[in-house]
């Protein structure tokens, strides 16, 4: 039994014709989109200290960021700390020397542990007793400058905080706003001596010429 064979011959032109056309087939585009930071959001990462930069892959500020709020939070605590502990001397002093010239009496009695729990036993000099510490007036103006000292320090403290917190939401709005701010080569200043000729009405002049171009 013979098999039939059918043959199907195509020129060359065929050819090159179906794969020029399969050239031309245009496929969708994978080019992934240039980063844009939106300064809404940026402000709103920002809330946050530091992911306002973050978002705007402003990474190399960060530890300005972090090494500033670091140092603002020390100072406010350990300028609150000696405020307080300058404020609780102070008022107990007052009130035992109150006591005290109210009552002459008022430190018979007392031992060492009793006076270990009042607010300014730990500001007595190696030198002194409770009782001599008591009756010196300037204690309780040392105790007071001490504690408005500190006090105004803790305060301007987180002012400075604050102020920093501000100051890094308005960077991270600026950067998303001027993210892709292109600055011409051409931007340039020219500074160069100048010389006006004399002429029938004026004489010669020396200056200088400045030009800005951008």
């Amino acid at each position: 039994m013979k098999e039939d064979t059918l043959h199907v011959e195509t020129s060359d032109s065929a050819v090159v014709s179906m794969l020029a056309s399969a050239d031309s087939i245009r496929f969708p585009s994978m080019r992934k989109e240039a980063f844009k930071p939106d300064p809404k959001k940026a402000v709103l990462y920002a809330l946050i200290p530091g992911m306002g930069q973050i978002y705007n892959r402003k990474y190399w500020k960060l530890p300005l960021v972090y090494g500033g709020f670091m140092g603002c939070t020390y100072a406010i605590t350990w300028n609150n700390k000696n405020y307080q502990d300058y404020r609780s001397g102070y008022i107990d002093l007052m009130n035992d020397y109150s006591e005290y010239l109210n009552h002459p009496d008022y430190m018979e009695g007392k031992d060492e542990n009793y006076w270990k729990q009042r607010g300014w036993y730990s500001f007595i000099p190696g030198n002194s007793t409770p009782e001599e510490y008591l009756k010196n007036s300037n204690n309780q103006s040392n105790l007071k400058r001490g504690k408005d000292y500190y006090r105004r320090y803790r305060d301007l403290s987180i002012i400075i905080t604050v102020g920093l917190y501000a100051i890094w939401m308005i960077d991270a709005y600026v950067d998303a706003q001027l993210f892709d701010f292109d600055i011409s080569p051409d931007l340039s200043f020219h500074f160069e001596p100048a010389m006006t000729q004399k002429t029938a009405f004026s004489s010669r002049t020396y200056g200088f010429n400045c030009s800005l171009k951008f």
